[in-house]
């Protein structure tokens, strides 16, 4: 056999071994019949913007979910929480709320509309009824990043890059920490304050998926919010940043929500 045929030949196979590798990628994720009509409403959190689901939503579509992700303005729990009720408003038919982060905090507050049928929490706050970041966290030690966030002239917040590096996402490929760095969304100062009125859990099912490796909230804190609330939970060896390290596991974890409302 020539050197020629053989390069061919090892290309045509090479080739035929990639077409089964997506054919048996797609069939993974083939829509689910018990999916379909149900949506996802992805609520992003501090220093963060709808783009923060980016691999997350794929893999949710993909299994025929309907899927948006919310822009909060993060400039008030009420105006986040405005936000993601015009997004539920819009959806027809059942919803999964998500919410990552200061998200929590909102999807607590926004998942008692109707619409809503569970909540899956993500690395993120659960406060119940009456409480603020600011009350969960009063016997926690400071964080390491306190001392990196910058506060402008409007009382905005936002981090450092090397507190995006080290502490936000530092499991993510050195490019994407600094996409997420360079292109983060200030989040006003005044929601470490504010007081969810009537948090949601306490009527609708509830998920939580707990990043072990969470420099952001401690693990251990999410994990007791996890319990308290009930949550079904769903760990991962990850940063704040679940749903960009560990996409396929977050997602997994809103199927399951997905498949049980009705």
């Amino acid at each position: 056999m020539t050197t020629l045929l053989k390069k061919i030949l090892g290309s045509v196979l090479l080739l035929g071994g990639l077409f089964a590798l997506q054919a048996t990628e797609f069939a993974q994720a083939a829509p689910s019949d018990d999916l379909k009509g149900k949506n996802v409403v992805l609520v992003h959190g501090a220093f963060a913007d709808g783009s923060s689901w980016d691999k997350v939503i794929p893999l949710l579509e993909a299994r025929g979910l309907h899927v948006v992700a919310v822009q909060n303005p993060l400039s008030s729990l009420a105006d986040d929480v405005a936000a993601t009720r015009r997004v539920i408003a819009q959806q027809n038919g059942p919803v999964v709320l998500v919410g990552h982060s200061w998200g929590g905090v909102v999807v607590s507050e926004a998942g008692n509309d109707d619409k809503v049928k569970s909540l899956v929490y993500v690395a993120a706050f659960a406060p119940d009824s009456g409480q603020s970041i600011a009350d969960i966290t009063k016997d926690q030690p400071a964080p390491v990043w306190a001392s990196e966030l910058r506060k402008d002239s409007a009382g905005y917040l936002t981090l450092s890059t090397q507190a995006v590096l080290d502490d936000f996402a530092q499991d993510l490929p050195l490019p994407r920490k600094r996409l997420i760095a360079a292109t983060q969304q200030p989040w006003a100062a005044g929601c470490i304050d504010e007081k969810v009125t009537n948090a949601a859990w306490h009527e609708k099912p509830s998920y939580f998926v707990v990043s072990g490796r969470d420099r952001m909230i401690d693990p251990a804190l999410q994990l007791e919010m996890a319990k308290n609330i009930d949550a079904k939970i769903t760990r991962v060896d990850t940063s704040h940043v679940a749903m960009l390290s560990q996409p396929q596991a977050v997602a997994e974890a809103i199927i399951a929500a997905s498949r049980a409302a009705h």
